[in-house]
């Protein structure tokens, strides 16, 4: 597996920054992305490898993008995990895998009021959308039936949400059934370039994705596909998913920032910086300029205190838990949020200041350790 970590800072050999190979900067790029280019390869590279200095103004450039397109919205999704671990499939970066030793929840499929019961919990604290995940290689008939009725019982309780299924490969008129469930979006993740996924998974193939996500679509349900960044691949490769990303045309993308589980074939990989982060996310946003990005799993250990920032170019993120890893809690994201400007949408985000300031009872003049 290639070890060359993605979205480093410049060295010899590597692309220049933007400014320095095509007289540009971020900024006028970003207007003549508003006047219709489509970013190119080399100006995507030199983006992803523009100095740590220069990254708030990149952020800048690709916040204008944003803010056209998307508005001072922030969408939220809620995932509720109908089945968790025990899969078939080798993907190395999965705390689910085959034979995988990461110590996660592992149950078969919740009862219809059990999951929508956990979606009610998204939903009122402002997710408007739903994501119904299994894990497996894709869903047997009976499967398909389990899920149609939770979508169909989700829609009589909440309406107005909107729900995605993700439940892996699909077969012929499987997406049809689930749109004519109640189901409206179908969420496959390409994961990474074409030319790295040998690298990632064996048990299925880049065309085996490709594929699903076409059902989808014929079936009339919104395509969401994404990528996990931080799995060994290269600039390059990182360019060339997103650039996949925007020709399979996908309504969103969720961004997700590799967790490396105890017990996967990934573990103790760290590649990512915060603000390497951010650069992703930008060039994310510049390539697919009018698409719902969406911060995804990963964002509070990769991220981190710069999570409010990467708002400025992401207009949507998970709320709670992912699938088998404990999220921030919901209120902290609610402050996030509207500290940061933005709003939620379809959902007023209550303030959250305290009345009084807390009354220090640690550190000098008392027994208690200071808060050092």
């Amino acid at each position: 597996m290639t070890t060359t970590a993605c979205c480093t800072r410049p060295t010899a050999g590597t692309a220049e920054p933007i400014d320095a190979r095509h007289g540009l900067r971020p900024e006028q790029l970003a207007q003549q992305i508003l006047d219709g280019h489509r970013l190119h390869a080399d100006e995507a590279l030199a983006l992803l490898r523009s100095p740590d200095a220069d990254t708030f103004t990149l952020v800048a450039a690709a916040s204008r993008l944003r803010h056209h397109h998307r508005g001072t919205q922030v969408k939220l999704n809620y995932l509720v995990s109908l089945k968790t671990g025990l899969c078939p499939e080798d993907c190395t970066y999965c705390s689910q895998r085959l034979g995988t030793d990461a110590q996660i929840l592992k149950y078969t499929w919740l009862k219809p009021e059990q999951a929508v019961e956990q979606a009610g919990h998204g939903v009122a604290a402002g997710a408007r959308r739903v994501c119904l995940v299994a894990s497996g290689t894709g869903p047997a008939e009976r499967d398909v039936d389990r899920v149609g009725t939770i979508a169909a019982r989700l829609k009589q309780e909440h309406p107005q949400v909107e729900i995605c299924a993700c439940l892996g490969l699909l077969k012929e008129n499987q997406a049809d059934r689930l749109r004519d469930a109640g189901v409206d979006a179908y969420n496959h993740n390409l994961n990474t370039a074409r030319s790295h996924y040998p690298e990632i998974c064996s048990t299925h193939t880049y065309e085996d994705r490709l594929a699903t996500i076409g059902r989808a679509v014929d079936a009339g349900l919104s395509p969401c596909s994404g990528l996990i960044v931080g799995m060994g691949e290269t600039d390059e490769q990182l360019v060339e998913a997103l650039f996949a990303l925007r020709e399979l045309d996908a309504d969103s993308v969720p961004v997700n920032f590799l967790m490396p589980f105890d017990g996967t074939p990934l573990a103790g990989r760290w590649e990512l910086t915060p603000l390497a982060c951010l650069r992703i996310l930008a060039v994310a946003r510049m390539t697919c300029p009018d698409k719902e990005i969406r911060i995804a799993a990963g964002r509070e250990m990769h991220l981190r205190s710069l999570q409010a920032v990467a708002l400025q170019v992401a207009d949507s993120l998970f709320l709670g838990d992912y699938l088998t890893s404990e999220g921030q809690g919901a209120q902290d994201d609610l402050t996030m949020i509207r500290d940061a400007g933005f709003t939620v949408v379809g959902a007023q985000v209550p303030d959250s200041r305290s009345d009084s300031p807390t009354i220090r009872r640690r550190g000098a003049g008392t027994e208690a350790a200071p808060n050092a």
